[in-house]
Protein backbone atom coordinates (compact mmCIF):
# COMPACT_ATOMS: atom_id res chain seq x y z
CA UNK A 1 0.00 0.00 0.00
CA UNK A 2 0.98 3.29 -0.70
CA UNK A 3 0.22 6.79 0.35
CA UNK A 4 0.73 9.90 -1.76
CA UNK A 5 -0.15 13.52 -1.13
CA UNK A 6 -1.83 14.15 -4.57
CA UNK A 7 -4.58 16.32 -3.86
CA UNK A 8 -8.41 16.74 -4.86
CA UNK A 9 -9.09 16.97 -8.39
CA UNK A 10 -10.56 20.78 -9.38
CA UNK A 11 -13.18 20.81 -12.02
CA UNK A 12 -14.74 24.02 -13.72
CA UNK A 13 -17.07 24.40 -15.79
CA UNK A 14 -17.27 24.37 -19.64
CA UNK A 15 -17.52 27.08 -22.61
CA UNK A 16 -20.95 27.60 -23.25
CA UNK A 17 -21.53 26.03 -26.48
CA UNK A 18 -21.34 28.05 -29.71
CA UNK A 19 -24.64 27.07 -31.55
CA UNK A 20 -28.02 28.03 -29.97
CA UNK A 21 -29.99 25.45 -28.55
CA UNK A 22 -33.61 24.26 -29.75
CA UNK A 23 -36.59 25.88 -27.93
CA UNK A 24 -38.63 23.41 -26.19
CA UNK A 25 -41.27 22.76 -23.68
CA UNK A 26 -40.10 20.28 -21.14
CA UNK A 27 -43.36 19.65 -18.79
CA UNK A 28 -44.84 22.82 -17.28
CA UNK A 29 -41.58 24.80 -17.81
CA UNK A 30 -40.43 26.14 -20.85
CA UNK A 31 -36.74 26.75 -20.76
CA UNK A 32 -33.91 26.76 -23.33
CA UNK A 33 -32.40 22.78 -23.21
CA UNK A 34 -31.07 20.88 -25.92
CA UNK A 35 -33.19 17.65 -26.30
CA UNK A 36 -31.28 14.83 -24.44
CA UNK A 37 -28.81 17.19 -22.26
CA UNK A 38 -28.75 17.45 -18.74
CA UNK A 39 -30.76 19.84 -18.47
CA UNK A 40 -33.18 18.39 -20.34
CA UNK A 41 -33.40 14.94 -18.54
CA UNK A 42 -33.97 17.51 -14.93
CA UNK A 43 -36.90 19.02 -16.44
CA UNK A 44 -38.76 15.94 -17.76
CA UNK A 45 -38.31 14.57 -14.26
CA UNK A 46 -41.72 13.37 -12.89
CA UNK A 47 -42.12 12.36 -9.08
CA UNK A 48 -43.18 8.48 -8.46
CA UNK A 49 -42.37 6.66 -12.17
CA UNK A 50 -38.29 8.31 -12.32
CA UNK A 51 -35.42 7.87 -10.33
CA UNK A 52 -33.17 11.42 -11.28
CA UNK A 53 -29.58 11.59 -10.17
CA UNK A 54 -26.38 14.09 -11.31
CA UNK A 55 -23.06 13.92 -10.19
CA UNK A 56 -19.89 15.78 -11.65
CA UNK A 57 -19.36 13.38 -13.77
CA UNK A 58 -22.89 12.62 -15.47
CA UNK A 59 -26.25 13.34 -15.15
CA UNK A 60 -29.43 10.11 -15.35
CA UNK A 61 -32.34 9.79 -15.38
CA UNK A 62 -34.44 6.48 -15.15
CA UNK A 63 -38.18 5.79 -15.59
CA UNK A 64 -40.28 2.82 -14.85
CA UNK A 65 -39.41 -0.17 -13.20
CA UNK A 66 -38.85 -3.90 -14.84
CA UNK A 67 -37.11 -5.44 -11.48
CA UNK A 68 -36.87 -4.15 -7.45
CA UNK A 69 -34.74 -5.72 -5.18
CA UNK A 70 -36.86 -7.50 -2.33
CA UNK A 71 -36.14 -6.83 0.89
CA UNK A 72 -34.34 -10.15 2.66
CA UNK A 73 -31.83 -10.94 4.95
CA UNK A 74 -28.38 -11.69 3.85
CA UNK A 75 -25.46 -9.52 2.17
CA UNK A 76 -26.77 -6.44 -0.39
CA UNK A 77 -24.19 -6.40 -2.96
CA UNK A 78 -24.68 -10.02 -3.98
CA UNK A 79 -28.20 -9.95 -4.06
CA UNK A 80 -28.16 -6.88 -6.41
CA UNK A 81 -25.36 -8.26 -8.60
CA UNK A 82 -27.50 -11.03 -9.30
CA UNK A 83 -30.46 -8.93 -10.28
CA UNK A 84 -28.54 -7.32 -12.47
CA UNK A 85 -27.18 -10.44 -13.71
CA UNK A 86 -30.67 -11.84 -14.52
CA UNK A 87 -31.53 -8.53 -16.55
CA UNK A 88 -28.23 -9.18 -18.45
CA UNK A 89 -29.33 -12.47 -19.56
CA UNK A 90 -33.12 -11.64 -19.68
CA UNK A 91 -31.50 -9.39 -22.86
CA UNK A 92 -31.05 -5.98 -21.35
CA UNK A 93 -27.24 -5.46 -22.74
CA UNK A 94 -26.61 -3.03 -20.10
CA UNK A 95 -29.03 -2.95 -16.74
CA UNK A 96 -28.59 -0.59 -14.38
CA UNK A 97 -29.77 -0.04 -10.49
CA UNK A 98 -30.75 3.06 -8.98
CA UNK A 99 -32.17 3.89 -5.78
CA UNK A 100 -31.69 4.78 -2.10
CA UNK A 101 -30.04 2.31 1.12
CA UNK A 102 -31.76 3.43 4.59
CA UNK A 103 -29.42 4.15 7.28
CA UNK A 104 -29.73 1.27 9.63
CA UNK A 105 -28.44 -1.89 8.39
CA UNK A 106 -31.96 -3.99 8.67
CA UNK A 107 -34.18 -1.73 7.15
CA UNK A 108 -35.79 -2.10 3.53
CA UNK A 109 -33.58 -1.11 0.38
CA UNK A 110 -35.01 0.91 -2.32
CA UNK A 111 -33.34 -0.12 -5.33
CA UNK A 112 -35.36 -0.87 -8.80
CA UNK A 113 -33.74 -1.59 -12.15
CA UNK A 114 -35.94 1.00 -14.73
CA UNK A 115 -37.22 0.19 -17.49
CA UNK A 116 -35.16 3.14 -19.31
CA UNK A 117 -32.25 5.03 -18.09
CA UNK A 118 -31.23 7.85 -20.28
CA UNK A 119 -27.42 9.75 -19.68
CA UNK A 120 -26.32 12.85 -20.04
CA UNK A 121 -22.86 15.08 -18.98
CA UNK A 122 -22.96 16.33 -16.03
CA UNK A 123 -25.21 19.71 -14.65
CA UNK A 124 -22.03 21.24 -14.18
CA UNK A 125 -21.19 21.63 -17.89
CA UNK A 126 -24.56 22.34 -19.24
CA UNK A 127 -24.62 26.50 -19.28
CA UNK A 128 -28.65 26.36 -19.65
CA UNK A 129 -28.62 24.95 -15.56
CA UNK A 130 -27.78 28.43 -15.00
CA UNK A 131 -31.53 29.61 -16.30
CA UNK A 132 -33.85 30.73 -13.63
CA UNK A 133 -36.70 28.66 -11.56
CA UNK A 134 -39.96 29.83 -10.60
CA UNK A 135 -40.35 30.23 -6.88
CA UNK A 136 -42.20 27.37 -4.94
CA UNK A 137 -44.29 29.47 -3.03
CA UNK A 138 -43.55 31.39 -0.04
CA UNK A 139 -42.81 30.76 4.00
CA UNK A 140 -46.65 31.91 4.57
CA UNK A 141 -47.25 28.36 2.76
CA UNK A 142 -45.31 26.08 5.07
CA UNK A 143 -45.62 25.40 8.86
CA UNK A 144 -42.57 24.11 10.54
CA UNK A 145 -42.42 22.12 13.41
CA UNK A 146 -38.86 21.46 14.53
CA UNK A 147 -37.90 17.85 16.21
CA UNK A 148 -36.52 18.11 18.38
CA UNK A 149 -36.69 21.31 19.08
CA UNK A 150 -33.12 23.43 19.70
CA UNK A 151 -33.09 23.16 23.18
CA UNK A 152 -33.39 19.32 24.00
CA UNK A 153 -31.17 18.54 20.64
CA UNK A 154 -28.51 21.31 22.28
CA UNK A 155 -29.11 19.04 25.37
CA UNK A 156 -28.23 15.62 23.54
CA UNK A 157 -25.25 16.92 22.41
CA UNK A 158 -24.07 17.86 25.90
CA UNK A 159 -24.64 14.68 27.47
CA UNK A 160 -22.70 13.02 24.10
CA UNK A 161 -20.13 15.39 25.23
CA UNK A 162 -19.97 14.15 28.47
CA UNK A 163 -19.91 10.40 27.82
CA UNK A 164 -16.85 11.22 25.52
CA UNK A 165 -14.88 13.15 28.09
CA UNK A 166 -15.03 9.75 30.05
CA UNK A 167 -13.84 7.59 27.73
CA UNK A 168 -16.99 6.10 26.63
CA UNK A 169 -16.67 6.54 22.51
CA UNK A 170 -14.75 9.27 20.42
CA UNK A 171 -17.67 10.81 18.09
CA UNK A 172 -21.38 10.71 17.31
CA UNK A 173 -22.99 12.26 14.97
CA UNK A 174 -27.03 13.73 16.09
CA UNK A 175 -29.70 14.99 13.93
CA UNK A 176 -32.67 16.90 13.81
CA UNK A 177 -35.33 17.12 11.44
CA UNK A 178 -37.80 20.09 10.46
CA UNK A 179 -41.47 18.43 9.11
CA UNK A 180 -43.07 21.06 6.81
CA UNK A 181 -46.91 20.89 6.19
CA UNK A 182 -48.56 22.39 3.73
CA UNK A 183 -51.90 22.85 2.09
CA UNK A 184 -51.09 20.74 -0.36
CA UNK A 185 -48.59 18.45 -1.86
CA UNK A 186 -45.50 20.34 -2.62
CA UNK A 187 -43.58 21.29 -5.85
CA UNK A 188 -41.10 18.51 -6.55
CA UNK A 189 -40.23 18.99 -10.00
CA UNK A 190 -39.24 22.26 -8.99
CA UNK A 191 -37.30 22.19 -5.75
CA UNK A 192 -35.00 19.63 -7.46
CA UNK A 193 -34.53 21.93 -10.33
CA UNK A 194 -33.96 24.84 -7.70
CA UNK A 195 -31.40 22.20 -5.73
CA UNK A 196 -29.45 21.45 -8.82
CA UNK A 197 -29.19 25.13 -9.79
CA UNK A 198 -27.61 26.55 -6.40
CA UNK A 199 -25.20 23.53 -6.59
CA UNK A 200 -24.45 22.18 -9.89
CA UNK A 201 -20.94 20.85 -9.41
CA UNK A 202 -22.69 18.64 -6.38
CA UNK A 203 -24.67 15.58 -6.46
CA UNK A 204 -28.52 16.37 -6.71
CA UNK A 205 -30.97 13.16 -6.41
CA UNK A 206 -34.52 12.21 -6.25
CA UNK A 207 -35.84 8.74 -6.18
CA UNK A 208 -38.43 6.49 -4.25
CA UNK A 209 -37.53 5.66 -0.77
CA UNK A 210 -40.40 3.86 0.07
CA UNK A 211 -44.07 3.42 -1.16
CA UNK A 212 -45.53 6.81 -1.18
CA UNK A 213 -42.22 8.67 -0.16
CA UNK A 214 -39.86 10.34 -2.46
CA UNK A 215 -36.66 11.49 -1.42
CA UNK A 216 -35.33 14.85 -2.84
CA UNK A 217 -31.43 15.98 -1.72
CA UNK A 218 -28.73 18.00 -2.80
CA UNK A 219 -25.46 16.12 -0.97
CA UNK A 220 -22.24 17.36 -1.56
CA UNK A 221 -20.52 13.83 -0.26
CA UNK A 222 -19.44 10.96 -2.64
CA UNK A 223 -19.08 8.20 -0.56
CA UNK A 224 -16.91 5.77 -3.19
CA UNK A 225 -17.45 5.29 -7.20
CA UNK A 226 -15.77 2.67 -8.96
CA UNK A 227 -14.99 3.08 -12.82
CA UNK A 228 -13.00 -0.25 -13.98
CA UNK A 229 -10.02 -0.50 -11.26
CA UNK A 230 -9.75 2.89 -9.97
CA UNK A 231 -12.04 3.76 -6.70
CA UNK A 232 -12.25 7.73 -5.64
CA UNK A 233 -14.05 8.40 -2.08
CA UNK A 234 -14.35 12.01 -0.88
CA UNK A 235 -14.97 12.31 3.03
CA UNK A 236 -16.12 15.24 4.00
CA UNK A 237 -16.04 15.97 8.11
CA UNK A 238 -15.87 19.16 9.61
CA UNK A 239 -17.92 22.42 8.46
CA UNK A 240 -18.54 26.34 8.83
CA UNK A 241 -21.28 27.89 6.98
CA UNK A 242 -20.98 30.13 4.21
CA UNK A 243 -21.39 34.31 4.82
CA UNK A 244 -23.07 37.03 2.25
CA UNK A 245 -20.10 39.09 2.75
CA UNK A 246 -16.72 38.28 1.16
CA UNK A 247 -13.89 39.04 3.83
CA UNK A 248 -16.20 36.60 6.60
CA UNK A 249 -16.75 33.88 3.84
CA UNK A 250 -12.84 33.63 3.15
CA UNK A 251 -12.13 34.45 7.39
CA UNK A 252 -14.27 31.59 8.03
CA UNK A 253 -12.52 29.12 5.22
CA UNK A 254 -9.42 29.96 6.64
CA UNK A 255 -10.16 28.77 10.34
CA UNK A 256 -11.70 26.12 9.28
CA UNK A 257 -8.67 25.16 7.96
CA UNK A 258 -7.19 25.68 11.12
CA UNK A 259 -9.57 24.09 13.33
CA UNK A 260 -7.89 21.36 15.94
CA UNK A 261 -11.66 20.46 16.50
CA UNK A 262 -12.63 20.40 12.91
CA UNK A 263 -9.45 18.64 11.76
CA UNK A 264 -9.57 15.96 14.37
CA UNK A 265 -13.20 14.94 13.45
CA UNK A 266 -12.35 15.26 9.75
CA UNK A 267 -9.20 12.61 10.66
CA UNK A 268 -11.70 10.51 12.40
CA UNK A 269 -13.52 9.69 8.91
CA UNK A 270 -10.22 9.87 6.87
CA UNK A 271 -8.93 6.57 8.98
CA UNK A 272 -11.69 4.99 8.98
CA UNK A 273 -12.17 5.68 4.91
CA UNK A 274 -8.55 4.29 4.96
CA UNK A 275 -8.81 1.30 6.95
CA UNK A 276 -12.52 0.16 4.98
CA UNK A 277 -11.23 0.32 1.61
CA UNK A 278 -7.16 -1.02 2.09
CA UNK A 279 -8.20 -4.60 1.87
CA UNK A 280 -10.03 -3.91 -1.59
CA UNK A 281 -6.67 -1.98 -2.76
CA UNK A 282 -3.65 -3.21 -4.27
CA UNK A 283 -2.13 0.74 -3.72
CA UNK A 284 -4.49 3.48 -1.59
CA UNK A 285 -3.21 7.38 -2.06
CA UNK A 286 -4.79 9.32 0.94
CA UNK A 287 -3.66 13.08 1.30
CA UNK A 288 -1.89 14.19 4.33
CA UNK A 289 -3.98 17.24 5.11
CA UNK A 290 -7.34 18.06 4.43
CA UNK A 291 -8.36 20.87 1.57
CA UNK A 292 -11.64 22.80 1.10
CA UNK A 293 -15.26 22.62 -0.38
CA UNK A 294 -18.07 24.62 -0.76
CA UNK A 295 -21.37 24.18 -1.54
CA UNK A 296 -24.18 27.25 -1.17
CA UNK A 297 -24.35 27.08 2.41
CA UNK A 298 -21.52 25.55 3.88
CA UNK A 299 -17.95 25.00 3.80
CA UNK A 300 -16.31 21.50 4.51
CA UNK A 301 -13.00 20.20 5.16
CA UNK A 302 -12.29 17.23 2.00
CA UNK A 303 -10.07 14.96 1.62
CA UNK A 304 -10.09 12.76 -2.04
CA UNK A 305 -9.18 8.82 -1.44
CA UNK A 306 -8.35 6.68 -4.55
CA UNK A 307 -6.73 3.55 -5.14
CA UNK A 308 -6.55 0.82 -7.74
CA UNK A 309 -8.23 -2.26 -6.89
CA UNK A 310 -6.95 -5.61 -6.21
CA UNK A 311 -9.44 -7.80 -8.11
CA UNK A 312 -12.05 -5.16 -10.12
CA UNK A 313 -13.92 -8.52 -11.54
CA UNK A 314 -14.62 -9.36 -8.16
CA UNK A 315 -15.20 -5.90 -6.47
CA UNK A 316 -18.24 -3.94 -6.81
CA UNK A 317 -19.07 -0.43 -6.34
CA UNK A 318 -21.70 -1.13 -3.72
CA UNK A 319 -19.13 -3.60 -2.52
CA UNK A 320 -17.07 -0.88 -1.77
CA UNK A 321 -19.76 1.42 0.08
CA UNK A 322 -21.14 -1.62 2.19
CA UNK A 323 -18.00 -2.02 3.31
CA UNK A 324 -17.42 1.96 4.05
CA UNK A 325 -21.14 2.55 5.00
CA UNK A 326 -21.63 3.86 7.88
CA UNK A 327 -18.92 6.19 7.98
CA UNK A 328 -18.20 8.19 11.03
CA UNK A 329 -18.92 11.20 9.18
CA UNK A 330 -22.75 10.29 9.36
CA UNK A 331 -22.83 7.87 12.72
CA UNK A 332 -19.45 8.01 14.63
CA UNK A 333 -16.81 5.91 16.56
CA UNK A 334 -17.16 2.99 17.41
CA UNK A 335 -19.56 2.54 14.70
CA UNK A 336 -22.16 0.54 17.14
CA UNK A 337 -21.88 2.06 20.14
CA UNK A 338 -22.62 5.44 18.01
CA UNK A 339 -25.86 3.83 16.45
CA UNK A 340 -26.59 3.03 19.91
CA UNK A 341 -26.74 6.33 21.08
CA UNK A 342 -28.43 7.95 17.80
CA UNK A 343 -31.14 5.67 18.85
CA UNK A 344 -31.48 7.02 22.47
CA UNK A 345 -30.83 10.56 21.38
CA UNK A 346 -32.77 10.79 17.94
CA UNK A 347 -36.51 11.34 18.42
CA UNK A 348 -36.84 10.29 14.83
CA UNK A 349 -36.56 7.13 12.40
CA UNK A 350 -33.66 8.78 10.30
CA UNK A 351 -35.33 6.37 7.40
CA UNK A 352 -32.92 7.13 4.06
CA UNK A 353 -31.03 10.06 5.74
CA UNK A 354 -27.52 9.17 6.28
CA UNK A 355 -27.33 5.96 3.91
CA UNK A 356 -26.74 6.50 0.25
CA UNK A 357 -28.30 7.13 -3.02
CA UNK A 358 -26.47 6.27 -6.41
CA UNK A 359 -26.33 3.52 -9.09
CA UNK A 360 -24.47 0.62 -10.69
CA UNK A 361 -24.42 -1.07 -13.32
CA UNK A 362 -23.63 -5.08 -14.42
CA UNK A 363 -20.33 -4.51 -14.61
CA UNK A 364 -20.01 -3.32 -11.15
CA UNK A 365 -19.39 0.45 -11.72
CA UNK A 366 -20.93 2.83 -9.85
CA UNK A 367 -21.63 5.86 -7.58
CA UNK A 368 -22.91 6.25 -4.75
CA UNK A 369 -23.55 9.18 -2.63
CA UNK A 370 -24.36 9.99 1.73
CA UNK A 371 -27.35 10.38 1.83
CA UNK A 372 -27.86 14.03 3.50
CA UNK A 373 -28.59 17.87 2.56
CA UNK A 374 -31.81 16.11 2.05
CA UNK A 375 -35.70 15.99 2.53
CA UNK A 376 -38.36 12.92 2.15
CA UNK A 377 -41.65 13.93 0.95
CA UNK A 378 -45.03 12.17 1.58
CA UNK A 379 -48.36 13.46 0.81
CA UNK A 380 -48.33 16.88 2.43
CA UNK A 381 -45.71 16.54 4.26
CA UNK A 382 -41.90 17.48 4.00
CA UNK A 383 -39.56 16.25 6.42
CA UNK A 384 -35.90 18.08 6.16
CA UNK A 385 -32.87 16.53 8.18
CA UNK A 386 -29.58 17.95 9.42
CA UNK A 387 -27.02 16.31 11.30
CA UNK A 388 -23.46 17.58 13.11
CA UNK A 389 -20.10 15.67 14.34
CA UNK A 390 -20.46 15.93 17.75
CA UNK A 391 -16.67 15.45 19.24
CA UNK A 392 -15.17 15.72 22.89
CA UNK A 393 -14.52 19.74 21.98
CA UNK A 394 -17.91 20.23 20.78
CA UNK A 395 -20.58 22.70 22.13
CA UNK A 396 -24.53 22.71 21.94
CA UNK A 397 -24.20 26.10 20.56
CA UNK A 398 -22.35 25.70 18.01
CA UNK A 399 -23.71 22.14 16.49
CA UNK A 400 -27.55 23.71 17.17
CA UNK A 401 -25.88 26.32 14.75
CA UNK A 402 -24.52 23.94 12.07
CA UNK A 403 -27.58 21.80 11.43
CA UNK A 404 -29.43 25.28 10.88
CA UNK A 405 -26.72 26.07 8.52
CA UNK A 406 -27.53 23.01 6.88
CA UNK A 407 -31.20 23.58 6.59
CA UNK A 408 -30.78 26.64 4.31
CA UNK A 409 -29.57 24.34 1.45
CA UNK A 410 -33.36 22.93 1.31
CA UNK A 411 -35.23 25.87 2.73
CA UNK A 412 -34.13 27.87 -0.29
CA UNK A 413 -35.45 25.21 -2.61
CA UNK A 414 -38.77 24.56 -0.67
CA UNK A 415 -39.02 28.45 -0.41
CA UNK A 416 -39.66 28.65 3.53
CA UNK A 417 -37.51 29.37 6.40
CA UNK A 418 -37.40 29.63 10.16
Amino acid sequence: MTTSLTGPITVNRSDAPASVPELVEPGSATALVEPGSATALLEEYAPVTDRFLATPHRTLLGRGVVAELPHRDGPLSPRVRALLDARRSAGDPNPVVMGALPFAPDAAPALAVPETVRWAPPLREDPLIALPVPSTGDAADWTVREVPEPGVYGAAVAAAVERMKAGEFDKVVLARTLELTASKAPDLPTMLRRLARRDPAGYTFAVPSAPGRTLIGASPELLVSRSGSTLTANPLAGSAPRSADLAEDVRRAAALLESAKDLHEHAVVVDAVRAALAPFCRTIDVPVRPTLVRTAAMWHLSTTVTGELADPERTTALDLASALHPTPAVCGTPTDLARQVIAESEPFDRGAYTGMVGWQNADGDGEWVVTIRCAEAEGRLLRLFAGAGVVAESSPEAETAETGAKFRTFLNAVGAAL
